[in-house]
């Protein structure tokens, strides 16, 4: 894999309204264009939308939100998708799915992230839950994008996710 352009990252959960969604526009924000972030979920509800939580912690964090969309995994298996060069579960449940056929079969990896839409409590609570999801995602996107990934075949760049699953 030569990096003489971005490589496309894809990241699953299951309604693609929170970690998904946090994952995309933090990666997107702090690639400098080494990356370009995609999201998806498996079982989006119908009109599913970002949560609102995820899109106020990342305004407040000084990330761009323009885009974000919640849409189906579906969109991404057509031929007309862009090539994904890796797949990254952010969610148990999207990770125990079985996956559609990824055109150009990316490397895949999980990282597991507590859904922080599903905790009780008020909305300071709640958006402090937002919060914590997002930086634990910036802290393993930090070592992501700080690796030289120029010339890696597929099967290292899917050890290297795979390895951070762990960090």
């Amino acid at each position: 894999m030569t990096q003489a352009k971005p490589l496309n990252v894809l990241f699953l959960c299951t309604h693609n309204s929170a970690r998904s969604i946090l994952a995309e526009a933090l990666l997107n924000h702090m690639s400098r264009g080494k990356f370009k972030a995609y999201s998806a979920g498996s079982s989006p509800k119908d009109n599913q939308k970002p949560n609102p939580m995820a899109i106020a912690t990342l305004e407040k964090a000084g990330i761009s939100t323009e885009g974000l969309t919640s849409k189906s995994w579906d969109v991404f298996a057509q031929s007309t998708a862009p090539h994904m060069d890796l797949v990254i579960t952010v969610c148990d449940n999207a990770a125990g799915e079985v996956c559609p056929f990824w055109p150009g079969q990316p490397a895949t990896a999980h990282w597991g992230y507590a859904d922080p839409s599903a905790g009780e409590g008020s909305d300071a609570e709640k958006l402090e839950a937002f919060k914590q999801t997002m930086h634990q995602i910036r802290r393993r996107l930090d070592i992501f994008i700080s690796l030289p990934l120029s010339g890696l075949s597929k099967m290292a760049l899917e050890n290297i996710a795979r390895d951070l699953a762990t960090k």
